[in-house]
């Protein structure tokens, strides 16, 4: 009996199309990329923004973090739209935002249409960041659909990489972020229209490849969804993975709701629930994107140039990379909490280490941020440049 299984699941591993599966998903990794370039090509564009909008500090920093009002929205209405039009659909949809939003930011002549550019993507943001792990989830098979999940993260990280990198190259082409390149345009605008070439690529793309079979199953289009299962499984196993997909939705005889979060014994939220909320939040409140949004800021402010500065930002990026695939080699050797409570105290040492130098700094004769001969980089670092 055990043989006959055995065989039975070497017959359906020999069946699958892994290529496929794996093409398509790393497809739809391209929206975490997208999302990781979005978020880092702002870092080299903000004395851009002050030159061409006149923005006060305020100003500067709502039109910063205008992209995070999007990712709100989009990652609020993502599910339900992916339900409702399929997870392919909503992340067609975001592309073409992604594509929008690259393009208008570049090209923006105010500081609100900039603004509006900016929500634009960041709804694509948020909506790719819910839809494209959903899809590979979808998609793949169990066996290896943990680490094609983890791919999205690297494939965010990897966005940031170029987008720092792209800044570097395309300010230090024009002499500075402001200084005029192609076309007649600045520096910083062209910073925001490479994210279209990634963009354009990713709407393309995501035409080639097929919608969810399980977003099929639970709209009732069994024979779409058979066609999907037997593209990526072999038509021996297809007829299997659909009546598993059908018994996993009718289980519970209705659509997942907030309510199924609750434990009906206790009455209170599952504790795994609180746990999931509580890394999302303290994720988000361990200031790092202050790091991705205004490093090039940063780094000046303690006295490095600008070229220097995005350079940096390149570093460490590449870093962050290392880091990532480092993780996914340790992360089933050492389990995740040891690699939670590492991650977690290296940013609380390092960001701990920069709020205080900033903190204790002073302010030169034109009201700018001065650091001290101690924590900036006229004592520790000789400039990058000399």
């Amino acid at each position: 009996m055990n043989s006959i299984a055995i065989e039975n699941t070497e017959s359906t591993h020999e069946a699958e199309n892994t290529a496929l599966i794996i093409l398509i998903s790393c497809i739809a990794t391209i929206g975490g990329f997208l999302f990781g370039f979005d978020s880092g090509v702002i870092n080299g564009t903000v004395d851009g923004l002050k030159q061409a909008f006149h923005s006060t500090s305020a100003g500067i920093g709502f039109e910063v973090a205008s992209m995070l009002l999007g990712c709100a929205a989009g990652a609020f209405f993502a599910g339900r739209l992916g339900d409702r039009w399929g997870r392919r659909a909503v992340l067609i949809i975001s592309s073409v935002m992604f594509l929008l939003s690259a393009l208008g930011a570049g090209f923006a002549t105010t500081s609100a249409f900039f603004i509006a550019a900016r929500v634009l993507g960041g709804f694509a943001v948020g909506a790719a960041s819910v839809m494209s792990p959903a899809y590979i989830a979808e998609v793949a098979s169990a066996r290896y659909r943990g680490r094609l999940a983890t791919v999205q993260q690297i494939a965010i990280i990897s966005g940031l990489f170029c987008a720092f990198l792209s800044n570097y190259v395309l300010a230090n082409a024009a002499g500075s972020s402001t200084g005029v390149l192609w076309l007649g345009q600045e520096a910083w605008r062209w910073m925001f229209w490479m994210m279209a070439i990634p963009s354009a690529l990713f709407l393309v793309l995501l035409l080639a490849i097929p919608e969810s079979p399980r977003f099929l199953v639970v709209k009732k289009r069994k024979d779409e969804a058979l066609a999907v299962l037997e593209r990526l499984y072999g038509a021996s196993a297809a007829k299997a993975k659909f009546d598993a997909i059908d018994v996993s939705l009718s289980e519970d005889h209705h659509r997942p709701r907030l309510s199924d979060l609750v434990n009906k014994a206790t009455g209170k939220l599952r504790p795994i629930v609180w746990v999931g909320i509580g890394l999302a939040t303290f994720q988000q409140l361990v200031g790092i994107n202050v790091v991705f949004y205004y490093g090039a800021v940063l780094w000046q402010a303690v006295g490095f140039s600008e070229s220097d500065a995005l350079l940096i930002n390149v570093l460490s990026g590449a870093l962050s990379i290392g880091a990532c695939i480092v993780t996914v080699f340790l992360i089933d050797r050492i389990g995740r909490k040891p690699l939670l409570w590492i991650g977690s105290a290296g940013m609380a040492v390092t960001l701990g280490l920069v709020t205080f130098a900033f903190a204790s700094a002073g302010l030169d004769a034109n009201g700018k941020l001065q650091l001290s001969g101690s924590m900036g980089v006229s004592r520790w670092l000789p400039r990058m440049s000399t």
